[in-house]
């Protein structure tokens, strides 16, 4: 698998408010609707896009549910790794799973467009390998 780049990370949150206040407030980082579900900024330098994803979100964005499985560790952060093309997501999944690493979503369209594969570190982050249109374009 190539990575072309890093598409995107952040915290995985157990509070947003608290999250906003941490990094919005107090560190200044600019996001674009702190009051937001999700708040987030495609606008920070050295960052294509940072975001504050709650665990709640995160676990049903993986498991289908709303709680995280206690059998898992609760992910801190999550980065999204991109590739060169939607297909190189199918690919790089294959690669993964070869290797004997579990898949929690495997090469699947999200409806914002971005295809995405996750996966947990051993270390119990978020790891998603994606293509993100957008990011690609001229």
């Amino acid at each position: 698998m190539k990575i072309k780049f890093l598409a995107g990370a952040g915290p995985i949150v157990q509070s947003t408010s608290g999250s906003v206040a941490f990094y919005h407030e107090l560190l200044g980082v600019p996001l674009d609707d702190p009051n937001a579900d999700y708040p987030m900024t495609d606008s920070l330098e050295g960052a294509p896009h940072f975001g504050l994803w709650n665990l709640r979100d995160a676990a049903i964005s993986c498991f289908g549910t709303e709680v995280w499985p206690e059998d898992r560790i609760a992910p801190q952060a999550g980065f999204e790794f991109d590739v060169e093309s939607a297909e190189a997501v199918e690919t790089a999944a294959a690669e993964l799973v070869a290797a004997g690493h579990e898949l929690l979503v495997s090469a699947r369209t999200e409806p914002w467009g971005q295809v995405v594969s996750r996966l947990q570190t051993p270390e119990g982050l978020l790891i998603g390998i994606t293509f993100t249109p957008w990011l690609h374009e001229a």
